[in-house]
């Protein structure tokens, strides 16, 4: 497969946190002249055969995909895994436990809100969940949209469920070494996602990206949709410091939240080593 290509490798359906089918997803990512596709469901992988099914109908390449959330210095980071066998146990045993403990968050963030005067919220996000093992802020903010607390997603993060604010509820995640060992024993690839959004000083970056680099990850994304043009220089340089491929993705949610759309980023840098260079062998 050609270095240079359209090549989206981060967005979410209805199984999990995003408002379009797998199927759905596919054509649009299709209409807007993706060339190879992966679905990343946010640890779950119970949509991955009808997105390749949907992306072969197309005519469009797939790679498998799962977005996990890991625990690092007490931060939420996200591990995109790539071309792994879905049907894997020890992966979808993984996934189900990285699940677990998502209801009692969301209860408990419920409760926040409801000292604030916003009540109902639980039975609220529940309307808005495709998959109830997998509710999360995402439905949260919907519902606080709707119901007209908020005029935008994003406003509900900022107010409401980010740290210090009254529906902000900690979550203890899987370990990284435990996510990057699910996505290998199934025969995939890790990749760091977005690394620009999390919060960390330089050392403790240095320190994610170490220690991801010695349980085998291999990727990080560089071009993103949540990242500017200056953390795509960033973390080109530092793909190349570590001696990483580099992924592409969007991470879209929604045509009514997300700001950038599928398949519409800059191409990969042309002296990265783009991820599915490793991974022509799982290519749908």
């Amino acid at each position: 497969m050609k270095t240079i290509l359209n090549a989206d490798l981060h967005c979410h359906s209805t199984v999990s946190d995003g408002t379009l089918t797998p199927e759905d997803l596919a054509q649009r990512a299709f209409n807007n002249g993706v060339e190879l596709w992966s679905l990343t469901d946010h640890d779950e992988v119970g949509g991955q055969k009808r997105a390749a099914a949907a992306a072969r109908a197309l005519g469009m390449h797939y790679l498998t995909g799962t977005e996990i959330s890991v625990t690092f210095l007490e931060q939420t980071v996200h591990i995109v895994g790539l071309g792994f066998d879905p049907d894997h146990p020890g992966l979808i045993e993984g996934l189900r436990q990285t699940r677990n403990g998502r209801e009692q968050r969301a209860r408990e963030m419920a409760e926040g809100l409801a000292k604030v005067g916003i009540h109902s919220a639980f039975e609220g996000a529940l309307k808005f969940v495709g998959n109830p093992d997998l509710v999360s802020r995402t439905h949260f903010a919907r519902f606080l949209v709707e119901s007209g607390v908020c005029k935008e997603t994003h406003e509900v993060f900022r107010k409401y469920l980010t740290e210090g604010k009254p529906g902000f509820v900690p979550h203890r995640w899987a370990r990284l070494k435990d996510a990057l060992h699910w996505i290998h024993q199934a025969g995939g690839i890790a990749v760091i996602a977005h690394p620009a959004r999390y919060k960390f000083s330089a050392n403790e970056e240095f320190a994610l990206f170490t220690e991801f680099k010695g349980h085998g990850g291999q990727a990080v994304e560089v071009i993103t949709g949540s990242h500017t043009v200056a953390e795509f220089v960033t973390y080109t340089a530092t793909a190349k410091e570590f001696g990483l491929a580099a992924s592409r993705g969007s991470d879209f949610h929604s045509p009514d939240e997300s700001h950038t759309e599928l398949g519409s980023l800059p191409y990969l840098p042309g002296e990265l080593t783009p991820v599915w260079e490793l991974l022509t062998h799982r290519i749908q």
